[in-house]
């Protein structure tokens, strides 16, 4: 992904690299962290339902709605972009 992203802006242009391999690998490196964070967010919000699953069955809320509406909420919170 990061070896086509630099190919597109040398290409149009917009960066002159003299070392193409270095940076692709800084934006790979990028990439994979924000991976990551995703990750672990979605882990922190499974951990958090888990904890009120009795509740969410109860009032019959769909799991996934409530997923989506955490994990936005936590990335807000955190300057996660999703």
């Amino acid at each position: 992904m990061a070896f086509i992203i630099i190919k597109n802006l040398v290409k149009e242009g917009k960066v002159i690299l003299e070392d193409r391999g270095r940076i692709v690998e800084s934006i790979n490196s990028l990439i994979t962290d924000d991976f990551q964070k995703e990750d672990q967010l979605d882990q922190e919000v499974r951990e958090i339902l888990s904890k009120h699953m009795e509740k969410i069955r109860k009032e019959n809320i769909e799991y996934q709605t409530m997923f989506r509406m955490i994990k936005t909420k936590l990335a807000k919170e955190r300057s996660i972009v999703l």
